[in-house]
């Protein structure tokens, strides 16, 4: 049976570093992991992090759009790894 963890994030590097945790870590595949918008605009986080930040002389950015969270989710086909990976993804920050 397969089961679906899904967890938020507010910046897109989170996302990322959930995603590079679960591969490297913890041996899912990069084929089940989906990373989206956690809603109907695109959006690079709910806060400013990284990239994102514009430089001093740049102003506000409108190539990295802030709207809503980022949601990552992964399908798992173990009820043990799932357990092991929804506390993986809580625990990222």
């Amino acid at each position: 049976m397969s089961t679906t963890i899904e967890h938020t994030f507010a910046t897109r590097e989170l996302a990322d570093r959930a995603v590079e945790h679960l591969v490297q870590q913890h041996g899912v595949e990069r084929t089940d992991i989906f990373v989206s918008a956690d809603g109907a605009e695109a959006s690079a986080g709910s806060e400013i992090s990284g990239g994102d930040a514009p430089t001093p002389d740049e102003g506000n950015r409108s190539d990295a759009p802030r709207g809503c969270a980022i949601r990552v989710s992964v399908d798992v086909h173990d009820d043990t790894k799932a357990e092991r990976l929804r506390a993986a993804l809580e625990d990222i920050n």
